[in-house]
């Protein structure tokens, strides 16, 4: 459609809407589609590396967890190499390096199993990409997260080390506890207000 001038007018935008999980993790959502659940196995069997847990919630502006997010994952393998072709090196049989989770539609709490990855590149810390969508953000949200036991690490990592306030740095690091299993790294990110995790334009 164009306006009296002859330019197309912009299209209205849509929040994720209440359809996201069908779509896209139906298994989450009731709906038996899928033999297997895409998304649900990161690192495969044969991925080397820490097993480890990743789990936390989405928080909103009220300090409340929103119930109707869907997170993406992306990662590195233990050698820090992606499971790309121009990821650098080569991975494990098996080893996706990416991964889908919603949360609980009861508690918004949102947990996956992996791998820890291994330094990236040229001096990135072990980290996660993380995308978020959710009905009320238009456009997904990007962010990283960190490991709070690679503190040198850290000291050098470019990304990190772009975000001016360092007070807001220690949004991006997860902080780990060890209990009966695989290491837990615990990892909640706020949408607004105080604490806000930084995210990420790209």
């Amino acid at each position: 459609m164009t306006d009296d001038l002859g330019y197309l007018r912009e299209s209205a935008s849509q929040t994720a809407g209440p359809f996201v999980h069908i779509g896209l993790a139906p298994g989450a959502a009731g709906f038996d589609i899928y033999q297997r659940e895409l998304g649900q196995d990161i690192a495969g069997p044969n991925a080397a590396g820490e097993r480890i847990r990743v789990e936390g919630l989405v928080i909103d502006g009220t300090g409340s967890p929103v119930k109707d997010v869907m997170l993406e994952v992306w990662q590195a393998n233990a050698a820090g190499h992606y499971a790309h072709p121009e990821g650098g090196g080569t991975v494990e049989e098996g080893f996706r390096g990416w991964g889908r989770v919603i949360t609980d539609f009861d508690t918004g709490a949102w947990a996956f199993d992996t791998i820890k990855p291994g330094p990236i590149g040229e001096g990135h810390a072990p980290h996660l990409h993380l995308w978020i969508v959710a009905r009320g953000i238009n456009i997904g949200l990007n962010t990283r997260m960190y490991f709070s036991d690679d503190s040198v690490a850290h000291a050098t990592d470019p990304v990190l080390n772009l975000i001016e306030w360092e007070s807001r740095r220690p949004t991006l690091i997860a902080t780990r506890s060890k209990g009966q299993g695989p290491a837990v790294y615990r990892f909640d990110i706020r949408l607004q207000g105080e604490g806000e995790t930084v995210f990420f334009d790209i």
